[in-house]
């Protein structure tokens, strides 16, 4: 086992893997930019480094800092979290070359279904279904008319190194097809560095699945049932329950198994996610994720693991814990993801928190880096906690959310607290009738900017 982690990630994910660290009596170090110096992580991890100035270009998304960290202080091991450098196979790369391990993919992985186009080539080959779209890349307008004409419209081009949903766009007719395709080629160029889209048929009302897996990189994967992530805004997650009000036990247990039985084909290791759009009964692939998400949590809550540590042991070499045999749902969870935005416009609010009060009781956690007085930057992302809520059942937990929302205060800044209370009052949301455009048109009636 490892002595010492570097966590290259700063905010909550920081801490969500330095509270792990500490019950495996594994030592900790985080890494920090000049603003974030008084960071909640800074604080809680055994060591800190400062890697650069605020713009994270120089701080966490600088190799050589990170790398340099590790030297300074012995580290052994590199943890990612999420965003920044966790799905770089350069990165991957250049931390074994320098005999350090890296918590996760290995970087053929990441490089195979970092590139969309590879990905679902693969997918494919593993027994995965997929969307239907153009094989590899589109690279002319003509090509794009023609595939969009012989599918039939609506469909969507999409960047093949895209992601959070940048260089998507819809073409719902050929006379949109030129504006789509040359939009999303030119969010692929400015946000990725590449501008090679392709094309899939547009599903009208799907619901987004996402499958956990889990990997030992010896052939051995498991997975950990499925998250529903449909309610969404310009393709960001806002809300994720599990297990999803939609699917059965036996489309989970045959999702869940061709999943599992693809990871293990490949030699995944650690934890993933295969994305799906799901409409009509059938699962169509979209992407994987080879990181931990956002919302892990809700898969931790009804599985009662903890994926963060599973993720250190099999990086040490160590068998998982668990067998497919051993996981069995135990009732409900939810998350909301708590920024720092003003509505409804959802613009970052970045400044001073003024008072935060985390809620607290049977089935409530809190994953956030808050505190009384901490400055929130404005170079970041603005999520700044993560609220989850466990129930016998799903009504039990949409009560247990709407306590919890009741008890927690941050004040001094504007944050997505009233959307969350907003939703709450909604029949589709208690029902669980809706899908990834739910949101998008709830918004446009209920929200509307200024």
């Amino acid at each position: 086992m490892f002595n010492k982690i570097l966590i290259a990630n700063r905010g909550e994910i920081a801490l969500r893997v330095i509270r792990a660290c500490r019950e495996m009596g594994i030592g900790s170090v985080a890494v920090h930019s000049t603003a974030d110096s008084d960071a909640m992580h800074v604080r809680m991890a055994d060591e800190s480094v400062c890697i650069g100035p605020p713009s994270s270009t120089q701080s966490y998304l600088s190799i050589p800092s990170i790398i340099a960290a590790c030297e300074i202080t012995g580290a052994e091991a590199i943890h990612p979290g999420y965003g920044f450098l966790s799905e770089n196979a350069a990165f991957v790369q250049i931390i074994q070359d320098h005999d350090l391990t890296f918590i996760g993919p290995t970087a053929d992985h990441i490089r195979v279904m970092g590139d969309k186009i590879t990905a679902k080539d693969t997918m494919k080959k593993l027994g995965v279904p997929c969307v239907p779209g153009s094989d590899g890349g589109v690279d002319t307008l003509e090509d794009a008319k023609r595939i969009g004409a012989e599918m039939g419209y609506p469909v969507i081009i999409k960047a093949t190194a895209g992601g959070g949903g940048k260089g998507m766009k819809v073409a719902g007719s050929a006379a949109e097809m030129e504006r789509a395709f040359m939009t999303a080629r030119a969010e692929g160029k400015s946000n990725f560095g590449n501008d090679e889209v392709y094309i899939e048929k547009y599903l009208t009302t799907p619901r987004h699945i996402e499958i956990q897996v889990f990997g030992d990189g010896k052939g051995n994967a498991v997975h950990l049932g499925e998250r529903d992530c449909s309610l969404q805004r310009r393709h960001q997650k806002v809300f994720e329950e599990a297990p999803g009000p939609s699917i059965t036990q036996e489309e989970r247990d045959r999702i869940g198994k061709i999943c599992a039985d693809a990871s293990a084909n490949i030699n995944y290791i650690g934890a993933g996610t295969i994305e799906f759009l799901y409409e009509n009964g059938e699962f169509y692939f979209i992407e994987m994720n080879t990181r931990l998400q956002v919302e892990h949590p809700v898969t931790e809550g009804i599985f009662g693991v903890d994926l963060v540590r599973e993720q250190i042991r099999v990086a040490a070499g160590l068998p998982m814990s668990f067998t497919q045999e051993d996981l069995k749902i135990n009732g409900h969870a939810i998350e909301v993801r708590i920024n720092a935005e003003r509505l409804p416009n959802f613009s970052p609010c970045p400044g001073r928190i003024t008072q935060y009060h985390a809620p607290g009781g049977l089935g409530v956690r809190m994953d956030s880096a808050l505190y009384d007085g901490y400055s929130i930057p404005p170079y970041y992302d603005s999520l700044i906690g993560k609220l989850i809520v466990h129930g016998r059942d799903r009504p039990e937990a949409l009560a247990r959310l709407g306590r919890a929302l009741g008890e927690l205060i941050v004040d001094g800044v504007d944050t997505t607290i009233p959307l969350f209370d907003a939703l709450l009052q909604e029949p589709d949301i208690h029902s669980g009738n809706y899908n990834i455009h739910w949101l998008e048109h709830w918004l446009e009636t209920h929200l509307q900017p200024a």
